[in-house]
């Protein structure tokens, strides 16, 4: 296995890109092996990425993946971000040595119920997202919220047995899972194959607390893993709804957790 983090624990400024830089610092400084950062906070590199890509190889770490996460603006027939931005994520992204590309979407669950047109249609954007991004030679992966492992894990389930094994991977945010009461190691002992990462996040009566500080218990996850040989990468996301960025005061009892329960 290997241990990652998010970088969404820091302030970052999109347009100062030694703010960047000096949260990969951190990171690399609580010995993690690589790291995932959103879009936004490379983009104004991939015209000009050769310094970019240079100064982030210097780190020691793996740019596990360049992730699109939208507030809005998700394409409404896909369900997933426009293929023109995930087009312009790929290019930029394998510029700067970037692994895989990583979309969030919007559920096609309403009211416990699956919409199979949109699901349909949300199936075949994942699966042209991820033929783009072959072709740059990246990975390309899809990451949930709670929604998604809501009404059973219907859903979820769906998008991993129809899309293409050969170009859709998936990146399992297991705290949104938990929070949706989703069977978490079950799901990742039957799909182990499909998955490349795991987002680990804590909580306590509903408010995130530092990984291993909350109630979700990741012991069985960790059994599971070490069962099933799995190589992939555990990361730390810390992210709060209040917008607090902890950073390290977050990010290193994480560190600790992970190590001691994951054994990375």
């Amino acid at each position: 296995m290997h241990a990652g983090s998010q970088t969404n624990a820091w302030a970052i400024n999109p347009s100062d890109f030694s703010s960047l830089m000096a949260v990969l610092g951190k990171i690399k400084g609580l010995r993690f092996e690589g790291f995932e950062t959103g879009f936004r906070n490379v983009e104004r590199q991939f015209s000009d990425p050769a310094g970019a890509r240079a100064d982030i190889a210097k780190t020691g770490l793996q740019f596990f993946g360049v992730h699109i996460f939208l507030a809005d603006k998700y394409d409404p027939q896909t369900s997933i971000p426009p293929i023109d931005l995930i087009a312009k994520v790929a290019e930029g992204g394998a510029r700067l040595g970037a692994q895989r590309v990583i979309v969030s979407g919007v559920p096609v669950t309403l009211q416990g119920k699956i919409d199979t047109g949109a699901l349909r249609r949300k199936i075949a954007g994942i699966n042209a997202a991820g033929s783009y991004c072959r072709k740059k030679k990246l990975g390309f992966c899809y990451h949930n919220h709670s929604a998604e492992f809501m009404a059973g894990g219907a859903e979820i389930q769906e998008l991993v047995q129809q899309t293409n094994a050969g170009l859709v991977d998936f990146l399992i945010d297991a705290g949104h899972a938990y929070q949706a009461h989703g069977d978490v190691p079950t799901f990742f002992a039957q799909h182990a194959s499909r998955i490349v990462g795991l987002h680990l996040r804590d909580s306590k009566q509903g408010e995130e607390v530092p990984l291993g500080q909350g109630e979700v218990d990741y012991q069985a996850l960790a059994e599971a893993i070490h069962s099933a040989g799995w190589t992939g990468w555990v990361l730390a996301e810390e992210e709060r709804l209040s917008g607090a960025k902890l950073g390290e005061s977050a990010v290193g009892p994480a560190r600790e957790y992970i190590r001691r329960v994951f054994g990375v």
